[in-house]
């Protein structure tokens, strides 16, 4: 078995598997236009066409927006949000909407990190530096506590996103191994990360049930530009996750 591959981070060193010991978070779907997310992607990437939209519709995709608060992890503690876009296989033909949602419903979740907004230099720097997420500066002002979940992000003086996340119906703690294939862009390289879910606690779901404002941001007009649906398709919570972030490999 070969030794764990180890990378200096502002000079201290980061043993692989990063472990996040607990981690929580609200996320928000929203249906997106599936050309304006193409575009989106295609931008950020040396070879256009490498990563395509899962459509859950004719025309329509997923944009997940999430906010993370790492609480304990190798990385230290930070927050993060999260733009995200549900993605296919980029190894096998395009798929119909039917077909991938049979796809998500096995369990084959892939998802491109869009846009990473972090509040700590450190975990900027290994974001960037060992899996490539698109991790960049700003200021967060969350409330992962209360019933209903909040999180406001400010970028260079500007708004970028209000989030929030009214509760769920609660479901089943799980201590199941989930692999999520994580996809970022950075510099023109595309990279796939396993993003190894191993276990979550308190999580609430339902149909809906979040507010999102919208404000002068780059980031903010560039989630305009995707249409966005009016009403989320879902929101969910959750209290506690723990979790562990692999090599990264070249797509």
């Amino acid at each position: 078995m070969s030794a764990p591959s180890t990378h200096d981070v502002l000079g201290t060193p980061v043993t692989m598997p990063v472990e996040i010991r607990h981690a929580r978070c609200f996320v928000a779907g929203f249906t997106a236009d599936t050309r304006a997310v193409t575009r989106a992607i295609d931008a950020e990437s040396a070879q256009p066409g490498t990563l395509r939209p899962l459509r859950i519709r004719p025309g329509r995709t997923m944009c997940m927006l999430v906010f993370v608060d790492y609480v304990d992890g190798d990385l230290g503690p930070y927050n993060e949000f999260g733009v995200c876009f549900l993605v296919e296989d980029p190894t096998t033909p395009p798929a119909s909407p039917i077909r991938a949602m049979r796809s998500l419903l096995r369990g084959d979740a892939r998802a491109l990190v869009h846009r990473l907004p972090v509040d700590g230099d450190f975990t900027l720097a290994a974001g960037r530096g060992i899996w490539g997420f698109p991790k960049t500066l700003a200021e967060f002002e969350v409330d992962h506590s209360s019933a209903t979940r909040r999180g406001r992000l400010v970028s260079d003086g500007a708004l970028v996103a209000d989030l929030s996340v009214k509760p769920g119906l609660k479901v089943p703690d799980s201590t199941a191994d989930t692999v999520l294939h994580a996809y970022s862009q950075l510099d023109g390289v595309t990279r796939m990360t396993p993003w190894r879910l191993t276990s979550t606690t308190g999580t609430r779901t339902r149909i809906g049930g979040a507010r999102l404002t919208l404000g002068d941001h780059p980031i903010a007009d560039e989630l305009r530009s995707l249409q966005l649906g009016r009403h989320a398709l879902m929101s969910s919570s959750v209290d506690r996750i723990t979790m562990r972030f692999e090599d990264p490999t070249l797509v």
